[in-house]
This record gives C-alpha cells, structure tokens and sequence, in this order.
C-alpha cells in the first residue's frame, strides 16, 4: 500500500531527525523501495511558508532545499488536482478545518494510501488510514 508522508514527517525524514518514529522510518524505507512513497504538492507550499516565516530553518534557501528534498528515491510528488481539492471540501464531519490537513488527507484518501503523520487530531480521524 501506498505510504503519504505529512509535511512534518517528510521534513523530519530529509533532516534526519530523531523525532520521526522507528515504525515511520521504516514504512518509509519500505514504501521508498517500491515506488509507492507519496507526498502531496501543498506540503511543497507548507514548508515555504513555515520557512518564509522563520519556523523553519535550512542550511540553505528554501527553494533549494526543496528541490533537493524532492529527490527521495521511490518518492511521487501528487499534484493538486480538482478531485483532490472538491474531495478536501467535502470531507465526512468532524474533521479540523486547516485547509492543509484537508488536502493532505484528502490526497491519502484519493490515492488510498496510508497517511504517516504524529498529529493526533488527524490520527484519531476514523475516514483515513494513518501509520505513526
């Protein structure tokens, strides 16, 4: 099964952090080995904004940190697509409204992957499969 990475969880994977859990690291490596790794193209956007606003540091400019944390071998960058932005606006209830989690969820949902994410509001979220 196809494996998205939250925004956090890619990060946390390009840096080498400690903070992304033993059975993240290897749903990682394992979706990586067969080209079944995913990330949605908004976590693209997250990470400029969380760096434009000094939340996020890099040893180098955003863009070419970017570009950089892109070539994750097996990694598959989803584009924002219609279906997947009309499917993050009619999400079933209970679900937060950060228009980027919505789409991030979304895109798992679309692509029926598991999501890896430590965010609990979207791990206790009964319509997507999440890995922590």
């Amino acid at each position: 099964m196809s494996l998205l990475m939250d925004t956090h969880a890619w990060v946390w994977w390009v840096t080498g952090s400690g903070r992304l859990s033993s059975r993240g690291k290897a749903a990682i490596r394992k979706a990586s080995s067969q080209g079944e790794l995913l990330l949605s193209a908004i976590s693209v956007w997250e990470v400029g904004k969380l760096a434009e606003k000094g939340r996020l540091r890099f040893d180098r400019d955003a863009g070419s940190w970017i570009e950089k944390a892109l070539e994750i071998p097996g990694l598959t960058l989803v584009p924002l697509t219609p279906a997947i932005a009309c499917r993050a606006c009619a999400l079933p209830p209970s679900f937060h409204d950060d228009p980027a989690d919505q789409i991030i969820v979304a895109t798992a949902r679309t692509e029926g992957a598991n999501l890896l994410t430590v965010d609990d509001r979207i791990r206790r979220y009964p319509h997507c499969q999440t890995v922590w």
